[in-house]
């Protein structure tokens, strides 16, 4: 298990790339690819989606960074690490974690977070997921998962994350969800990122309210979480809202750079391997659709 650090500093944001409007991500050969503003409307259509080798390398798999933050494909070899962190932060991640019986928050052996973290990575491959690792400073903290995948005329997709209580208030979640999300819009074209969230998750709910996605309403009993089937607040951004990305709006609008995330818990309606709905104080994330 790697191990915290509470002399980590928090993110600084006017950057020189945020202030021109490019936002970089490495590619798998370590090279920065830098996706212009307006960038979905032309990948946005059938026949443009990956028209070129280099398009579909640089979709996925990918590592996404800004600052000490970084988004990298959750790999087997995180098995470990994962196990143990979501074991320490059981009873922070219990209000938003959607009920999983074959990944259980206490549980101690490898073997259901070697099959979940294949699970997801066959769903990558098949176009229907985008699975990452959230790390600060090199260090593993959390999940986050663009997940529940729709192509064809929807083109729509569910984020899920959560974080290591130890690193909550850093501006990591919010900033991991706008990367993921600016990624998602001009590099793979999806159009529609939801993200839901429980009402009590306040947290998780400033996280997605402070990068600008809209309350849609409450979807009635949506998730089982904690005991008993929860509701939870549907909230959406499509590509066409933010034309300049997610990570450069909310830095544009921050008097002081990123502020306190609270958390995002399991509860983003997606589950240990998927989106499972807007997070909490707590930063969980799954892969399923949704966000606590």
């Amino acid at each position: 298990m790697e191990s915290s650090d509470s002399r980590v500093v928090g993110v600084t944001p006017a950057t020189s790339r945020l202030r021109s409007g490019i936002l970089g991500h490495v590619t798998d050969n370590g090279r920065t690819a830098r996706p212009k503003a307006g960038a979905a409307t032309a990948l946005g259509g059938p026949e443009g989606l990956g028209r070129t080798d280099v398009n579909r390398r640089q979709r996925w798999p990918v590592t996404l960074q800004e600052g000490p933050i970084a988004l990298r494909p959750l790999r087997l070899r995180d098995a470990p690490v994962l196990r143990d962190t979501r074991a320490r932060n059981a009873e922070w991640l219990r209000p938003w974690e959607p009920t999983y019986p074959e990944m259980p928050l206490r549980t101690t052996g490898l073997t259901p977070y070697v099959a979940m973290i294949q699970a997801i990575r066959r769903e990558a491959r098949q176009g229907l997921s985008m699975p990452w690792s959230i790390t600060y400073e090199g260090r593993f903290v959390g999940q986050l998962t663009v997940g529940a995948i729709v192509w064809g005329s929807a083109r729509s997709a569910q984020v899920g994350y959560w974080v290591d209580s130890a690193y909550a208030g850093r501006g990591i979640t919010p900033t991991a969800v706008a990367l993921a999300v600016d990624h998602s819009f001009f590099t793979v074209g999806l159009h529609r990122i939801e993200a839901n969230v429980r009402p009590e998750n306040r947290a998780s709910r400033r996280v997605v309210t402070k990068l600008g996605f809209r309350d849609e309403g409450v979807r009635r009993r949506q998730l089982h979480i904690d005991g008993a089937w929860r509701d939870h607040i549907c909230y959406a951004l499509t590509a066409e809202e933010v034309p300049r990305g997610v990570l450069r709006r909310w830095y544009d609008g921050a008097s002081s750079g990123p502020s306190e995330e609270g958390g995002s818990g399991p509860g983003s309606g997606l589950g240990p391997q998927g989106p499972n709905g807007g997070g909490d104080p707590r930063d969980p994330a799954s892969p399923h659709p949704g966000s606590n």
